[in-house]
Formats: C-alpha cells, sequence, structure tokens
C-alpha cells in the first residue's frame, strides 16, 4: 500500500511529510462546526485513489451520534471555550 515511499529521495519524502503535517494541522485547527464535516480533501493526500462513499445514519442515529460527541468535548475539554453563534 506504501510501496511509493520506497521510490521516494530524501527530499520527496519530506516534501510529503510537509504536506501531510498542513494537513493534519488544518484539520486539528478546525473548529466549531467544521468538526462535523467530511473530508474527502483529506482523504486525497493518500496515494490509493478511492472515494469511498460513507454509510450515513438515518437522523435519529445520526443526532443521537452528535449529542454523543458533543458530550465527550464536555467530558473531555471542561474548559473549552463555548460559541453560541450558528453556522
Amino acid at each position: 500500500m506504501d510501496a511509493d515511499l520506497d521510490a521516494m529521495t530524501p527530499m520527496e519524502l519530506a516534501a510529503e511529510v510537509r504536506k501531510l503535517r498542513a494537513a493534519i494541522r488544518a484539520h486539528r485547527d478546525s473548529t466549531r462546526h467544521e468538526l462535523c464535516w467530511h473530508h474527502p480533501a483529506l482523504w486525497g493526500l493518500l496515494p490509493e485513489k478511492t472515494d469511498p462513499l460513507p454509510a450515513v445514519p438515518a437522523w435519529p442515529q445520526f443526532l443521537r451520534g452528535c449529542i454523543h460527541y458533543r458530550q465527550s468535548l464536555d467530558a473531555q475539554l471542561p474548559d473549552a471555550p463555548r460559541v453560541e453563534d450558528e453556522l
């Protein structure tokens, strides 16, 4: 799966690492509702070019998942800033 790395020069490997780190930082630094979005641009950085269709839960299950995720943020980041504005 990662055989492409074997053919890269040290400079090409360093460039690849920088590109991937930039993408990871962009995702890490996302905030508010950006945390919930579909991220095909991030997955597009992988050498295998697939465009997997996500399995999308029905609304009730989806909303329960959102609530569970938001509750986990309260537990893990109780002092994180809170915002009131909408999308």
